[in-house]
């Protein structure tokens, strides 16, 4: 499924998937929704416009057409300055001239592929650019490549394709190191954006998965976005991620969603995020009415398809750690394991922290780990778990 050229790492996956499959149970027993979450320390588990002169009338201010913004507002979870947004305020290029009519796909797709800090105006109104082609990073130009939308911007995939995709190890988009799968660049944010309707169904290269957004190599962050009613296919033991599949980074150093929500995701596993071997810090975020519709777990059952564990968030691989912190985790539904989150680290290494958080109503409708609602964990130890409600 991996073309050969691709370095050890994807050796590597390919391991972890037999290895994910040997540990997972087939029918472990069930969690009521209603038990209750393991204590702290359990270890089993816009402004008005100026005067325009002294003691003239300000004008009546323009009523702000803004999203609400994204995330949890009430999510207190300190957030680390490489997490934070980038200062886009001397940007290397801008998408649009005022209009939302100049404001296209091609636009778009040509930007990314330049790199660079890109923002966009389109006018001072919401706008949907709908994507004709998926907008892709060359790996030589960066080593920053960073998309403001301002908080207005969407960029849709119609229901027809994926929104944007970075490949570290991709010859098209050119290689730059000889060590593709842990290099320190393209360094990809995406900042005050929402990406709706992405669909990768079908997509073959790299396993599939990842919707909205697919990305190996490099670094990655999300901040404040939306996503929203993302799809990719439908069954498939290890596929995933509606919205985002991430495979590697540079030196394991985590993947970072601050700020940002998704919602209506669909996929055969991770209705919102998946992953191999990699680490993930959510933070202040919200997660919710997303599934995982495949069927079989994984390994395949027989007479299954396979897929159907981690309703938002879906994990593999050996050594990583995920945290959450600040975040709602709700709604979301898992066909087999993890109506929340599915965590599975072949090698016993791997860590899962959630604080200050709230996770209710993730149904596992296969299995999950007793005393987690909504998880499904093999790893190092039992998940860490304070501040923070399962039910």
């Amino acid at each position: 499924m991996k073309p050969a050229a691709v370095l050890a790492a994807l050796a590597v996956a390919a391991a972890t998937l037999s290895a994910c499959g040997s540990a997972e149970p087939g029918t472990p027993a069930p969690v009521a929704a209603s038990s209750a979450a393991p204590s702290a320390t359990s270890s089993t588990a816009d402004q008005p416009a100026a005067r325009t002169g002294l003691g003239a009338p300000s004008p009546s201010p323009r009523p702000s057409t803004r999203p609400a913004a994204a995330g949890n507002p009430d999510g207190r979870a300190a957030v680390p300055a490489e997490a934070r947004a980038v200062d886009t305020s001397r940007p290397t290029r801008t998408i649009g001239t005022g209009t939302p009519a100049s404001c296209t796909s091609a636009a778009v797709v040509k930007a990314v592929a330049a790199g660079g800090i890109i923002t966009f105006d389109c006018g001072p109104d919401p706008v949907t650019i709908a994507m004709t082609a998926t907008a892709k990073v060359r790996n030589a130009n960066g080593p920053k490549v960073v998309l403001d939308g301002g908080g207005r911007v969407t960029l849709s995939g119609q229901g027809k394709r994926r929104i944007l995709y970075m490949n570290t190890c991709d010859r098209a988009q050119g290689w730059t190191t000889s060590h593709c799968q842990n290099q320190d660049h393209p360094q990809l944010t995406v900042q005050n954006l929402t990406f709706a309707e992405g669909n990768s169904t079908g997509e073959e290269a790299e396993g599939g998965g990842g919707g909205a957004i697919f990305v190996r190599g490099g670094r990655f962050k999300i901040v404040n976005s939306r996503f929203v009613r993302n799809r990719c296919d439908r069954t498939g033991p290890d596929l995933g991620g509606a919205a985002v599949r991430v495979l590697s980074q540079y030196e394991n150093k985590p993947v970072y969603v601050v700020n940002s929500t998704f919602t209506g995701g669909s996929c055969a596993n991770g209705g919102a995020l998946s992953s191999i071997g990699v680490s993930w810090v959510v933070l202040n975020s919200v997660l919710r009415d997303n599934e995982a519709i495949g069927r079989g777990a994984n390994p395949a059952r027989a007479g299954t398809p396979g897929g159907g564990s981690g309703g938002a968030i879906y994990c593999d691989g050996n050594e990583f750690n995920v945290r959450i912190a600040g975040t709602v985790i709700e709604g979301n539904d898992a066909n087999e394991g993890g109506g929340a989150i599915f965590f599975v680290s072949n090698n016993r290494t791997g860590t899962l922290r959630i604080e200050n958080s709230t996770l209710r109503r993730n149904p596992s409708r296969g299995f999950e780990t007793r005393g987690f609602p909504g998880i499904f964990f093999l790893g190092a130890r039992p998940p860490t778990v304070s501040g923070s409600r399962l039910s």
